[in-house]
């Protein structure tokens, strides 16, 4: 098997060269987190095994043509019962695995990205990359420590050149299963972030809290909609998020 390519390097090359087919793909995931560094924090060093992107329902097709030439194979199987939301694609050389979402990212909970791809130069919006984060139930510490260095990089407020509280407000308001896992989560970040007391200096521990903070006030001034208020009443007696498979090859 040849040696796997350097992720940050293969997913400018993919981007660009779907962009020149008139194919808008946005990175999510870890190596979308890390493109906004704006430095490289030890704390924050990790591996990263595939890649993860996402692309406009609308040019679907047009996606699938472009992936033989740029050296990946599909998911036959998997793609045909799927494709129309999620597809699977492997790199020829290194078998590598690439998954792409399709129109929306959909995982445990579902986040809609159609007509949005087109904000940020290289990655998803940056209010939405949190919450792909954010959304996983089965919560581990590497997504904690994604979403903490997402906000020790990225800064909260209005506007898509940051992490945009609106938008989160918007998303969340409208959904109770994506609010309640992402406060659960946000909540155990803040957590593992006080607990770091050697790994992270005091100012910056206190840039991440302080972050996490503004989204938290967020959902208590956010409007809700009626079926949030609804499925409010119910909690969390009822399971509140999609249970999420792996994908065999």
């Amino acid at each position: 098997m040849s040696i796997l390519p350097d992720l940050l390097e293969e997913t400018t090359r993919l981007i660009y060269g779907a962009q020149e087919k008139s194919v808008l793909m946005r990175v999510v995931g870890g190596i979308a987190i890390k493109l906004h560094y704006k430095t490289d924090h030890p704390f924050f060093r990790r591996e990263y095994g595939d890649l993860d992107f996402v692309i406009e329902g609308r040019q679907r097709r047009e996606f699938e043509s472009f992936m033989p030439t740029a050296g990946y194979s599909p998911n036959k199987q998997f793609n045909l019962l799927n494709g129309a939301h999620r597809q699977i694609y492997y790199h020829n050389d290194t078998e590598m695995k690439l998954d792409v979402f399709v129109g929306s990212f959909e995982m445990c909970h579902k986040i809609p990205l159609e007509n949005r791809l087109h904000i940020q130069p290289l990655t998803i919006p940056l209010a939405e990359l949190l919450l792909t984060k954010a959304q996983i139930f089965e919560f581990n510490r590497k997504d904690a420590l994604d979403i903490a260095s997402l906000l020790l990089n990225v800064e909260t407020g209005r506007g898509e050149a940051v992490i945009d509280l609106d938008r989160i407000a918007h998303l969340c308001g409208n959904d109770w299963g994506l609010y309640k896992t992402t406060s659960i989560n946000l909540k155990h970040v803040e957590e593992i972030v006080r607990g770091e007391e050697d790994k992270l200096s005091e100012a910056e521990r206190s840039v991440i809290v302080k972050r996490i903070g503004d989204i938290l006030e967020t959902f208590e001034s956010m409007p809700k909609s009626l079926a949030w208020q609804m499925r409010d009443k119910v909690g969390t007696r009822v399971r509140w998020y999609a249970e999420v498979e792996e994908v065999a090859r």
